[in-house]
């Protein structure tokens, strides 16, 4: 039973917490974390999730992401996705997320890594991931259209890649 922690429109985490797939009021929100890493040869990590898991069947996806638990900042919720996930440690306290989209029912925070990980080194958590592989910008995208990949927006991907080596949306 994963319990989450709840937020107003603001961000401030008020004195409520839920079990996920409870009922929230239109003024509370929950956050969301998201993982994306990249190589040295500009590919993102992917990851193909279980065809029995709920919400996007066998699709693949970002690196890694997940809710937050009730207790977690977004940097330790970061840093238990992509070790429950992948197990991979990666210590994300001294990071700010590189954007933030707000969406129905919450914050959806992503970090962007670079990190050459051999795949093979990975360990998939067998209840979510069936397989990862390194991918570009363009793979995915048609990965999108196929409809083999979420469909996140093509401009969010595309802001992914791009924004990558550093903080905001001016490039340096």
């Amino acid at each position: 039973m994963e319990k989450w922690d709840l937020y107003d429109k603001h961000r401030n985490k008020i004195k409520k917490q839920i079990t996920r797939g409870d009922e929230m009021t239109s003024d509370e929100f929950h956050l969301v974390v998201h993982v994306c890493i990249f190589n040295s040869k500009g590919e993102m990590l992917i990851q193909q999730r279980q065809p029995f898991k709920q919400g996007w069947p066998n699709l693949w996806d970002i690196t890694c992401g997940g809710s937050a638990i009730a207790g977690d900042t977004s940097q330790q919720a970061a840093s238990r996705e992509l070790f429950e996930e992948l197990g991979i440690h990666y210590n994300f306290e001294k990071i700010r997320p590189h954007l933030t989209i707000n969406f129905e029912r919450g914050f959806d925070d992503y970090y962007l890594l670079k990190y050459d990980y051999d795949l093979k080194d990975l360990t998939l958590q067998t209840e979510e991931v069936k397989a990862v592989k390194w991918a570009s910008k363009e793979e995915i995208l048609k990965l999108i259209e196929l409809e083999t990949f979420i469909p996140y927006y093509e401009s969010i991907i595309a802001f992914l890649f791009e924004g990558r080596h550093h903080y905001g949306s001016i490039r340096l």
